[in-house]
């Protein structure tokens, strides 16, 4: 067993190739092998967003505070809000952000797949995209 507290957690520097505003990553868990599970706690100022990505083996993105959005290519962008989960399948191309006019946290989990990757990033999502 292995305790984190929460005073132990330090916020992770986003990448700016990887998100377009201003974002504040939290670990949760990265658990060792051969558990493939990470999980983080990502915090979303309005318009902020991630860039276009997929996941070997699925994501799961649970809602925790704020109004968010979430597209897979080809499909219309989705609210979601506090409680509401969402299930993306192995590399579907999506990405997910705050709304324009709130934040958003959300947990998000993912699992590695035999390489270790759990997540392979694209393009930014452009501003006409992100309007829908």
């Amino acid at each position: 067993m292995d305790i984190t507290r929460n005073s132990e957690r330090k916020a992770l520097p986003v990448p700016p190739e990887w998100f377009t505003g201003d974002v504040l990553q939290v670990p949760i868990v990265t658990a060792p092998a051969p558990a493939r599970i990470r999980a983080l706690s990502v915090s979303f100022q309005p318009g902020a967003r991630t860039a276009w990505h997929t996941h070997p083996l699925g994501q799961t993105l649970y809602v925790i505070s704020g109004r968010g959005l979430v597209q897979l290519e080809g499909q219309p962008i989705e609210t979601i809000l506090p409680g509401d989960t969402v299930w993306i399948a192995p590399e579907e191309r999506h990405w997910h952000g705050a709304a324009p006019d709130m934040p958003m946290t959300h947990i998000a989990m993912q699992e590695a797949d035999e390489t270790g990757s759990n997540v392979t990033w694209m393009e930014h999502v452009t501003d006409a995209q992100y309007a829908g």
